[in-house]
């Protein structure tokens, strides 16, 4: 387990402060943030690479605030991997065993049965220079494990990644953690990503915390407006939350109300996921309690889904499938119907 109380660096143009956070042990956690946002200090932090002005680390309930990196027990993976070009894939994936004076035959050992769990045994023999991205992360992932850290750090893995590589890194990080059950805390901007492979996320915007919670958490209760926007939410609203009634509430947003589920009342912010907005030709007969005639003043292509900006006003962004774009031959100027359940609203 992982203990964070009061943190706070100080790196002269940078503030990190007021950081509060548990990670379990086996957990794999995500900090997620924008760039410039504090996740990778907070990372170095935590592996004692960068000295703390105010707050304490513990790790398993000892606390490591002082001790020297090399002391925590905390293996890190960085987003260019910083493999030693003079060496084989073999001899950089044993070098933190050889800096332990580990024996020979045990390094031997622990660095084939390592290369198998990754799956880069055809590998061992390679120079790192004419390995590709994909291969590289594989290496430093493997290099960082074999010294059997109690907590490994994944700063941006993937960014650098092409799209099905990236993919399939995914898969094979989420194996790993599976198979190995060490605790693991992967920082990276893209919140799809940390869907695919975290239990827990942090948040963090202007070396602040913004929120914790699990991957549905944050993307369907964000807990301020930054958060919402972040996780793409896209129709994020401020309004005016009338009396609730049998535990709906009706908000004025400006120049239509939407019901919601909830007791709030005063000045809110709403929040409505694109994919919960149904678009149709004609009302729907449905038990869904918005229901609005807009028109479409925008269109985005994006791939496999077609975003659809919806004008009632305000506009409302929705999200469809290129099928049903196709099928309800949707294009600007075209007069639609767009409907949401109450439980799809999320007001704070």
């Amino acid at each position: 387990m992982i203990a964070i109380r009061g943190l706070k660096v100080d790196l002269g143009g940078f503030l990190l402060q007021d950081i509060n956070l548990s990670v379990e042990p086996g957990e794999y956690f995500i900090l997620l943030g924008p760039t410039g946002a504090g996740k990778t200090v907070l990372l170095e932090a935590i592996a004692g690479l960068h000295p703390l002005l105010d707050g304490s680390i513990s790790v398993d309930g000892a606390e490591v605030t002082r001790l020297k990196p090399e002391k925590r027990g905390i293996g890190i993976v960085y987003q260019d991997q910083v493999l030693f070009p003079h060496m084989s894939v073999e001899q950089n994936i044993a070098f933190g065993l050889k800096s332990t004076k580990c024996p020979r035959e045990e390094i031997a050992t622990r660095v084939r049965r390592m290369a198998e769990l990754i799956g880069i045994t055809d590998l061992l023999a390679r120079d790192p220079t004419t390995l590709s991205g994909g291969e590289k992360q594989k290496v430093a992932l493997a290099r960082a494990l074999v010294t059997e850290p109690r907590v490994l750090m994944l700063d941006e893995p993937l960014s650098a990644l092409d799209p099905e590589t990236k993919e399939n890194l995914q898969h094979e990080l989420a194996e790993v953690h599976r198979r190995l059950k060490v605790t693991m805390i992967h920082v990276t901007h893209d919140f799809e990503e940390a869907i695919a492979v975290g239990d827990r996320v942090a948040v963090i915007n202007e070396g602040r915390i913004a929120q914790v919670g699990t991957p549905e958490d944050v993307l369907r209760r964000p807990n301020s407006e930054f958060v919402a926007r972040f996780a793409l939410s896209r129709n994020v609203f401020t309004g005016q939350a009338m009396e609730a009634s049998n535990g709906h509430v009706t908000v004025d947003i400006g120049h239509v109300s939407v019901e919601a589920i909830s007791q709030a009342h005063g000045p809110v912010h709403v929040s409505l996921r694109p994919e919960d907005i149904f678009i149709s030709a004609s009302p729907l007969q449905s038990t869904a309690r918005n229901s609005f005639q807009g028109t479409i003043t925008d269109v985005g292509d994006r791939g496999a889904v077609v975003h659809v900006t919806v004008s009632v006003p305000p506009e409302f962004i929705c999200l469809v499938t290129r099928q049903s774009f196709a099928e309800l031959e949707l294009r600007k100027g075209v007069e639609v119907w767009i409907t949401f359940k109450a439980s799809a609203v999320h007001v704070f």
